[in-house]
């Protein structure tokens, strides 16, 4: 008996909280699925799994061992896809979802560049701000920010985007900048798609506790779920935005943009390529990850 006998299947039932649905991932039986994750546990002297007659549920102990198995399959399929593939031609039809203007600024142009050193490869890619299911909608792979609750899902780092506070010298020359995140209640706030901004909050007080991340509530007669926009209305002098760096940063150097509230800057956020848990990794797309993470790395 191999000590990987068990490991897909506890991990398929685990993620599917059903026998059933887990042997259905993995076109085995039920029976032989349950038979195996049972022989999982005898060689571990340890259950993992709460059985009822509806779902399953995953002990203490088999929630720990679920995120280690996760990452043992990941690392025995990419090494299984590695074989062969430096000189194998990618082909086929590889589908992707992004965010509009993360991905027309970034991604786009590191896709472009991917397609051209692999002529047999078609690419589609759909640009919208909706979170895609990208297992019902048939995507291959994903990117997306910030943290990540689908178990569904296998995610990887690509890069980082933090957002910052911005308003022109104009603005700011008629109502002063604020000195507190309370102050920003004082003023004309540029509105994109949430209603909230992410910020990060230190204690003015003796004995208080670190740091800590807030949500601020901004007001203001000015909102659009277009970042480019919402950054058009900044310059113009409408306001003071929040909006990820990478649209504010060129602005804020040639001085059109200033930047307030510098130490009340978010934490960064991840740029997760975040696709569907498979037994095996296709090449073209463990390729076109690795081309991602070196392409947006450099593109900040």
């Amino acid at each position: 008996m191999s000590r990987w006998d068990g490991i897909d299947e506890f991990v398929a039932t685990a993620e599917a909280e059903s026998f059933s649905e887990g042997a259905r991932r993995l076109s085995l039986s039920t029976s032989g699925v349950s038979r195996a994750v049972a022989g999982l546990e005898e060689r571990l002297q340890t259950r993992l799994l709460y059985r009822t007659t509806r779902r399953v549920s995953l002990t203490d102990a088999g929630r720990a061992f679920l995120a280690r198995c996760r990452q043992l399959i990941l690392d025995r399929d990419e090494a299984l896809a590695a074989v062969g593939e430096e000189d194998a031609e990618l082909k086929g039809l590889l589908r992707l979802t992004c965010s509009t203007a993360y991905g027309e600024r970034f991604v786009a142009p590191a896709v472009n560049g991917f397609l051209l050193a692999h002529p047999k490869l078609s690419i589609e890619l759909a640009l919208d701000d909706a979170v895609r299911d990208i297992v019902s909608e048939g995507f291959d792979l994903a990117i997306r920010f910030g943290r990540l609750t689908d178990s569904r899902l296998i995610a990887k780092r690509l890069a980082s985007r933090t957002r910052r506070l911005t308003a022109s010298p104009a603005y700011l020359a008629r109502t002063g900048a604020p000195q507190t995140i309370a102050d920003l209640s004082l003023h004309a706030c540029v509105l994109g798609a949430s209603d909230t901004w992410p910020l990060r909050e230190t204690p003015s007080f003796s004995g208080a506790d670190g740091e800590r991340e807030i949500a601020f509530k901004p007001q203001g007669r000015w909102r659009c779920n277009s970042g480019q926009a919402v950054l058009d209305a900044a310059l113009q002098g409408l306001g003071i935005c929040q909006l990820p760096n990478f649209y504010v940063d060129a602005a804020i150097a040639d001085g059109r943009l200033v930047a307030v509230l510098e130490d009340a800057r978010p934490a960064d956020e991840g740029v997760w390529a975040v696709y569907p848990h498979l037994r095996l990794l296709p090449a073209k797309v463990r390729l076109l990850v690795e081309h991602l993470e070196r392409s947006l790395a450099v593109a900040g």
